[in-house]
């Protein structure tokens, strides 16, 4: 029984010692792995006199993730959007959007590609993780091979992951991000956990 055992640790971790990260990778910083995080890093690729994320729920002081400085004249009163990006459930809370105020008009950021397209040109760090995401990846600290990275003149190259459910299964992707077009290029590296249960509940 205790040969069987070992035969299927040693199995079930042979993934972890073929992906390889070369030294030039560093750690991405623990607190990173938050999305909410992320967003004061953002350079908007455009100039806004105003901008700030928030989260769909109706109370607006809980509804406000992150803002920039705002001019003291200035108020903004628009209606909640129906969707966003990075949904995760239906109601509130479940999804986040940008509102931003240009020439004194009010412009809305409501998806994924339109999350890129605030962005722009990838300045740092928190911005190349936030265009991961908006291709489903995502990142674990805790490991190199899916938490670490490299920026370069042209690019930002990231190890991260895949997850889903049912089984609970986890993939490690060597990910290669243009830092001005956004483009994304992804390797597996294959799939280094996978749950043999499957809970709906």
């Amino acid at each position: 029984m205790k040969i069987i055992i070992a035969t299927f640790l040693m199995i079930s971790y042979l993934p972890f010692a073929q992906i390889k990260v070369s030294d030039d990778y560093k750690k991405i910083p623990d607190i990173l792995d938050t999305t909410d995080y992320l967003y004061p890093f953002i350079v908007p690729d455009k100039e806004y006199q105003y901008w700030r994320v928030l989260t769909n729920v109706s109370d607006p002081d809980k509804a406000v993730i992150y803002e920039s400085q705002m001019p003291e004249f200035m108020t903004i009163n628009e209606p909640m959007p129906e969707k966003g990006f990075f949904q995760q459930c239906i109601g509130e809370g479940c999804f986040s959007y940008i509102l931003a105020c240009k020439q004194d008009r009010s412009v809305y950021f409501t998806n994924e590609q339109q999350l890129r397209n605030f962005i722009g040109f990838i300045d740092n760090l928190p911005e190349a993780l936030l265009i991961a995401k908006t291709y489903g990846y995502s990142i674990d600290t805790k490991n190199k091979f899916t938490g670490s990275y490299k920026i370069e003149e042209k690019y930002v190259s990231l190890f991260g992951l895949k997850s889903k459910a049912c089984p609970a299964t986890k993939e490690s992707f060597l990910i290669k991000i243009n830092r001005k077009t956004g483009r994304l290029e992804a390797k597996s590296n294959g799939v280094y956990y996978k749950s043999n249960d499957c809970n709906t509940q």
